[in-house]
Parts: C-alpha cells; structure tokens; sequence
C-alpha cells in the first residue's frame, strides 16, 4: 500500500487521513478509534458526518492522524481486520467496484476463511456479502460480493477471488466486462 512516504521518511511522524465508512450503530465509531491509539496515531480531526450516508448506506468519516509511515501501515491493516471498511488511505483510494457471485459448499469450506482470504488481497475490500438463507441442495449454498478495488486492480481483485474459489471449489460468477463478450 502507497501512503506518499518513502522507506527513508518511515520513522518521521507525519499527518495521514484515512477515510471510513461505518455502519450507524452505537459502537462503531469507538472501534474505528480503537485501532489507531493501539498503533501509536495521535488522532488530529476525526470528521463524522451522522446525517449524511453514502451511496452503501453507511455514513462517511474521515480521520486525520498523526503517526511514522509504518505505524500508519499497521493501523490500516488492524483497521481492516476490524471488520472496518477502508475507503481510502494516504493515496490508496477503492474507486472501482466488482460484484461476484460464488456458489458451492460454502458454509462447510469455512465460510469465514473464505471471506478472510479475499479481504487479505491487497486490491480489493469486501464492502458487501449476502447469502441465501439456507443452503441448497448438497449443502449448495450462493453468495453476493461486492468488492471495492484500488483504481485498476479489479483484474486482480477477480484473480484472487477465482484463486480462493479454485481452492475451496467453489463455482464463481463474474460479471461481464467490456470487451469480454
């Protein structure tokens, strides 16, 4: 991930702003904050607008800190794996966005892993997941995914999705693009 440092600039405390959608609940903005006093950010503005949402339904905050280039990295990650949804760090920005469908074993395959391992693909976020209520026949289940990618990583974002799919054999379902027909 790009924060707009260099390897040399790592142990200098400088101001990042992370931007975060979150869902309106009691709690979620206090376990947004957790993550970045954890890793040593000293928070500077934390902007959390209740009363707009998002084109998801979530509503927008955006935080600026102060941390080394490093500790910034360890906040995003522990962020993430908050189960927070990351819009936009330093530079790095989920502009485009895919939805996949995935159908096969996949409450017996370890739903939970499966969703880990896209999560840990450095190009993509899952910003959304439904499932069908009950699985199907030989415990065939079907799920949505909606993945955030960085701008011009989709092809990537696809690759580890079809990746974690072929090792838990699971059917996937991509949406055409242009071109492709």
């Amino acid at each position: 991930m790009s924060d707009g440092t260099s390897d040399g600039d790592a142990d200098e405390r400088q101001a990042h702003t992370v931007r975060l959608e979150l869902v309106d609940e009691p709690g979620e903005l206090l376990k947004a904050l957790h993550p970045i006093a954890e890793n040593g950010g000293n928070l500077l503005s934390v902007f959390h607008e209740r009363g707009s949402l998002t084109p998801r339904g979530r509503i927008p905050v955006e935080v600026d800190l102060e941390c080394t280039a490093r500790q910034f990295r360890t906040v995003v990650e522990s962020l993430r794996d908050a189960g927070v949804n990351v819009i936009q760090a330093g530079t790095e920005h989920y502009g485009e966005e895919v939805t996949v469908l995935l159908s096969g074993p996949l409450v017996s395959t370890d739903l939970s892993d499966t969703l880990s391992q896209i999560e840990a693909c450095t190009s993509a976020s899952v910003v959304d997941f439904s499932m069908t209520d009950e699985p199907g026949v030989d415990d065939v289940a079907s799920a949505r995914l909606r993945l955030a990618a960085t701008e011009g990583s989709t092809d990537a974002a696809l690759d580890c999705v079809r990746d974690v799919a072929d090792e838990k054999e699971l059917h996937v379902v991509e949406p055409l693009v242009e071109g492709s027909a």
